[in-house]
């Protein structure tokens, strides 16, 4: 019996493949596909679950480097050009030392090239040339002033903040809020504003937001997404976001 292959579409399309290592209680797959061009492919992981709330604990937690070397082999089957640890507080919790270690543990687990969130949000900001930023962030207090210790020592100002204060359900965060979070975050002397967390919807606010405010807006997500791209030469989608119409 033969079979008649004339109808048979092309595909399927090559891909690129971007490994993304998040923490267990991610729940924003969704939103970074949506700044992923459709000739890339993500592959999400999870660090292993434990019962904590979002805390500075936490946040060291999530960051172990060996879970994180773990969950690296964990996709190096399915070959991904890029990792990107997506997480913003694991990051920037152990400072700019920790931020480098979490994407050597990366690299020597086999991933090709590595990101992080954090790390991400330190590029962006010198691809926008801003050196005085406000920061936003879903945090309580103590995680909030961690993120600032963290981009002072990369030689970042911060001169505005504001933080919401949650311990869990960040995902649940409507964008009216977080808009408002961010207003309140702004300072005159900012060039940026940087809202912290992978885990707080950003994607539909940002464009509108810069918009209104006369300065760029750079969301963990969205920086997340330009930083593992640009590493293997593609671009991310965002209509209307400064950061990526400034490559």
């Amino acid at each position: 019996m033969t079979t008649n292959t004339s109808t048979a579409p092309p595909g399927p399309p090559v891909q690129t493949g971007v490994g993304v290592i998040v923490p267990y209680d991610m729940a924003l797959d969704r939103e970074l596909w949506r700044w992923t061009p459709d000739d890339v492919a993500l592959f999400f992981t999870r660090t292993p679950f434990s019962p904590m709330p979002v805390t500075v604990e936490m946040a060291e937690h999530v960051s172990d480097s060996a879970a994180v070397s773990r969950c690296t082999r964990d996709l190096i089957t399915v070959s991904p050009a890029v990792y990107a640890y997506g997480c913003t507080s694991g990051s920037f919790v152990r400072g700019v030392r920790g931020e480098r270690q979490l994407v050597e543990a990366m690299r020597a687990a086999g991933a090709p090239a590595a990101v992080t969130t954090s790390g991400a949000l330190l590029a962006a900001l010198k691809q926008l040339a801003a050196v005085r930023v406000a920061i936003a962030t879903p945090y309580d207090p103590d995680v909030t002033e961690r993120l600032g210790l963290f981009l002072r020592e990369a030689g970042v100002d911060v001169v505005g903040s504001s933080h919401l204060g949650l311990s869990a359900d960040i995902w649940k965060v409507p964008y009216a809020r977080t808009a408002e979070l961010v207003a309140q975050a702004d300072h005159a002397e900012a060039d940026a504003i940087v809202i912290s967390c992978t885990n707080l919807p950003t994607y539909d606010v940002i464009a509108p937001l810069e918009a209104r405010l006369g300065k760029p807006v750079i969301s963990a997500n969205q920086a997340t997404m330009w930083a593992a791209l640009r590493a293997i030469g593609r671009r991310a989608t965002g209509p209307g976001q400064r950061l990526l119409g400034d490559h």
